[in-house]
Order: structure tokens, then C-alpha cells, then sequence
């Protein structure tokens, strides 16, 4: 995850990180990235159900009526409980569309008198005044909408007709009660160019933050490989978000925007002010080493439906155990799992041109579960990584 309104344009210092000790308990929620300790967030994919047939679902959500081996709201608190224990300090309830679990906001009120920052993933369109409402009440921390384009470009990819229209108006309900809202916006050839509407969006609706996700392939998503950009498609479209983040804060605009899924945004991002703001690069350098990169399997963690644990969410075909057997605390930290333990120290044992690469310790390594699928090697380089030769011998 890579703050281009934090990096590129300034909204966090280094100092700021170190003003808060660097653990993950005391950080507020736009420093975690930051913290020393890296107690991981847990995406907890809560239901496999979902009302709409995403082609990219990496999670293969089914039908509203799937009937699956979900845990229970009293499994679901258990596991809040040891979340809480350990030190985890944000849960993301996912799905599927986790709107669909009737227990929602009790899960989402237990996460947060346990101390812990409770945020929702959701396709948008089920949540109405009534639920929006009933959110507050339980201090649910932010809702982040997937949106991949504009009105027919992302019911396209939703599989139902309306859900822009109906997603727009969760956004508008989530608003009005004053819940901290987003987007989350996949990046690949289908719909990079509808970018610029995503930001005039953004503009028209005052809305707060925006993750653009690269391209993962996992679940369904993996049979779009071939529809990826290409590395200068990939440039153009980090160089627009930057340009289009500063435009937003020159007007006093000061939105979030992220990237997600592809580290070696951040070296780009640091190369970049090296020709704009020298000064402001060198920051940006002690921010990118702080954050390490990749963090699957260290600072992000996944639970299913059914209780397997997972290293991400785009890591669902391996899982490390299952909370119904054993606490989540005890498999994360349980090394006698070689993947584990390779996780945990991955930088020694990626291959190619990212072994090489003078950016590693900032970058960890990009997307593992990306270099798998295109190659069958977990260990194998980021294809998606667009960096040139020549910028990756370039040390900071």
C-alpha cells in the first residue's frame, strides 16, 4: 500500500511516525503502514454470499443463497477475542458482501469495544439509510465502495445492472452520517481509462479517499491476466493518479489516495520527486523504508468464511491453518510452517531480477502471489513490477 497523497504530496512527515513510538497500538489508522511492530490488519472474509457475479471476485463469492461452513457470531466473537489479545489493530470485515450477514453491526460493535478499528469492504449497494445509520451507532471506522468505472463499465464488471447507481447511493447514505467513505478501484486494461471520471467522482461527491488496486491473480480475477496493462500503460496511470492527487491538494483538497498491490510504486513515486523536490525525496526515502513493502504473511493477514488462514486475500489456495482448531495468534506465529517462515524473511528468497534489485528493502519483493500465478514459482520475480533495468540500480 503505497500513500501517494502521503509520499508524493507531503500529507505525512517522517517524523510523524516516530512522534507515536511506531507501534501498531498507538498509530492512528493513516500511519499503520509505518509501525515497527507489524501486527497485522486481518481482512476476515466474513460470508461467501454476494448480490452481484464480479468477474475479478478473488474470493469466489457465490449467490446470496449459498449455503457454506461460515463461522458463527459466537465463532466470529472467539475470534475477535484473540484478534484483540494479540494486538491486531484493524479488522476489515470482507466478503462476499459481508452486508449479507445479518450480524454484522454486532460483530463490527464487539471488534470495537475490544479496542480494535472496525472497517467494512463492500460492493456499496446494499447499504441503505437504515444500515448506514445502524453503522454509526456501532463506530464503524470506514466503509470502502468497489467501484471499477463509471455507470455501464462497472455493472460490467458487477454483473448486475444498476450497481453504480445503487453504490453511489450507499456512498451518499454512509456520508450523510458522517462514516469515513471510499473507493476502491481495480486497475486493468478494461477500464484504466475511466480514471479521470473515478476523480471527478470523487470531486463531485466529496469523497475522502480512494485505494487503485494493480491487478492480483487470484480467484476469478486470474482470468484476466492477459488483460493487465502492459509496464507503460502502468507508468502512465501512477504518473495521472500523481498529477491528479496534486491538482486535488493545490485546491485545497486534501483526499487520500493510495496504491495497492504493487510496491514498486513506491520507488517510482521517490524517483519522481528526485527531478521535483530533492528534500521532499529524502523523506519519502526513510517513509519507504519504514514501511518495508510487501507485507503478506507479516503486517496483512486473511481469514475465509470457514475459518482458514491465509497470508492475504489473494492467497486463498494455501491456507495455514483454521481458527475452529487453533487461535489465529498461534498459526501466524507458528514458523515450523516453512511458507510461514519464508514469508516472514521473504527478501531472502526472491529470485530474479527482484533479488537483484537495489530496492528490495523498500519494496520486499513485490507481489508473491502475482509471481506464482505467472509462473508457478512463489519465489519467482513480479512480472508487474515496471521498473527499468537501469532504475533498479539505482540506490537510494
Amino acid at each position: 500500500m503505497i500513500g501517494i497523497s502521503k509520499l508524493y504530496l507531503g500529507a505525512v512527515e517522517a517524523s510523524d511516525p516516530l512522534r507515536y513510538g511506531r507501534e501498531s497500538g498507538r498509530l492512528p489508522s493513516h500511519l499503520l503502514q509505518f509501525s515497527k511492530d507489524k501486527k497485522p490488519v486481518v481482512v476476515w472474509n466474513s460470508t461467501k454470499r454476494c448480490n452481484l457475479r464480479c468477474v475479478h471476485c478473488y474470493a469466489h463469492a457465490e449467490g446470496e443463497n449459498y449455503k457454506g461452513n461460515e463461522l458463527t457470531t459466537d465463532e466470529g466473537k472467539k475470534l475477535i477475542d484473540d484478534l484483540a489479545h494479540f494486538g491486531v489493530p484493524v479488522i476489515l470485515f470482507s466478503g462476499g458482501e459481508p452486508l449479507l450477514r445479518e450480524d454484522l453491526p454486532e460483530l463490527i460493535g464487539y471488534a470495537v469495544k475490544k479496542g480494535m478499528r472496525a472497517v467494512i469492504s463492500t460492493n456499496g449497494t446494499l447499504i441503505t439509510e437504515e444500515k448506514a445509520h445502524t453503522f454509526a451507532q456501532f463506530s464503524l471506522s470506514y466503509i470502502g465502495v468497489s467501484l471499477d468505472g463509471i455507470d455501464d463499465v462497472n455493472d460490467a464488471f458487477r454483473g448486475v445492472r444498476g450497481s453504480y447507481e445503487k453504490a453511489v447511493a450507499g456512498i451518499r447514505n454512509a456520508k450523510k452520517v458522517g462514516i469515513k467513505t471510499g473507493l476502491r478501484f481495480t486497475i486493468n486494461k478494461r477500464n484504466f481509462k475511466e480514471i479521470p471520471k473515478i476523480f471527478d467522482l470523487i470531486e463531485e461527491e466529496h469523497i475522502e479517499r480512494v485505494c487503485f488496486y494493480h491487478l492480483v491473480y487470484a480467484g476469478r480475477a486470474s482470468r484476466l491476466m492477459a488483460e493487465d496493462l502492459i509496464h507503460d500503460e502502468t507508468r502512465q496511470t501512477v504518473d495521472y493518479i500523481m498529477d491528479r492527487t496534486k491538482e486535488f491538494f493545490n485546491k485545497g483538497r486534501e483526499i487520500e489516495v493510495l496504491t495497492v498491490d504493487n510496491h514498486a510504486d513506491g520507488p517510482y513515486v521517490y524517483l519522481r520527486l528526485l527531478k521535483e523536490d530533492v528534500g521532499r525525496a529524502r523523506d519519502v526515502y526513510e517513509l519507504l523504508m519504514m514501511n518495508e513493502g510487501n507485507a503478506s504473511g507479516v503486517g496483512i493477514a486473511c481469514i475465509d468464511e470457514e475459518g482458514d488462514v491465509h497470508a492475504d486475500q489473494f492467497w486463498r489456495h494455501y491456507s495455514f491453518g483454521n481458527v475452529r482448531e487453533r487461535p489465529f495468534s498461534e498459526i501466524w506465529m507458528d514458523t515450523t510452517n516453512e511458507l510461514m517462515a519464508k514469508l516472514k524473511e521473504k527478501k531472502k528468497f526472491v529470485k530474479g531480477r527482484c533479488a537483484k534489485c537495489s530496492w528490495l528493502n523498500i519494496c520486499g519483493g513485490n507481489f508473491r502471489v502475482r509471481a506464482e500465478a505467472a509462473s508457478g514459482d512463489i519465489w519467482a520475480e513480479d512480472p508487474q513490477c515496471y521498473l527499468s533495468d537501469e532504475e533498479i540500480k539505482i540506490g537510494g
